[in-house]
């Protein structure tokens, strides 16, 4: 499943989730990078959801993020 968000508004989200989460999007990455190994974006998103209870919205921008990090970093 892709994200089928524009990069501004994949932006916007990324932005807010430090003050709507009360954590930085490198600790929600690093959660990803110790949690279960899942490794379709659906799981993972609802991971997030479950695990520490994260609105959709942010569940999946940040795994779009940790996807496109992962991307940038084999260039």
């Amino acid at each position: 499943m892709s994200l089928n968000r524009s990069p501004q508004t994949h932006q916007s989200l990324i932005e807010r989730i430090p003050k709507a989460t009360g954590h930085g999007v490198n600790h929600w990455l690093s959660r990803l990078d110790d949690g279960p190994g899942l490794l379709r974006f659906t799981e993972r998103v609802n991971w997030l959801r479950a695990e520490h209870n994260l609105p959709h919205s942010f569940a999946a921008a940040l795994v779009h993020e940790a996807d496109l990090r992962r991307r940038a970093s084999r260039a």
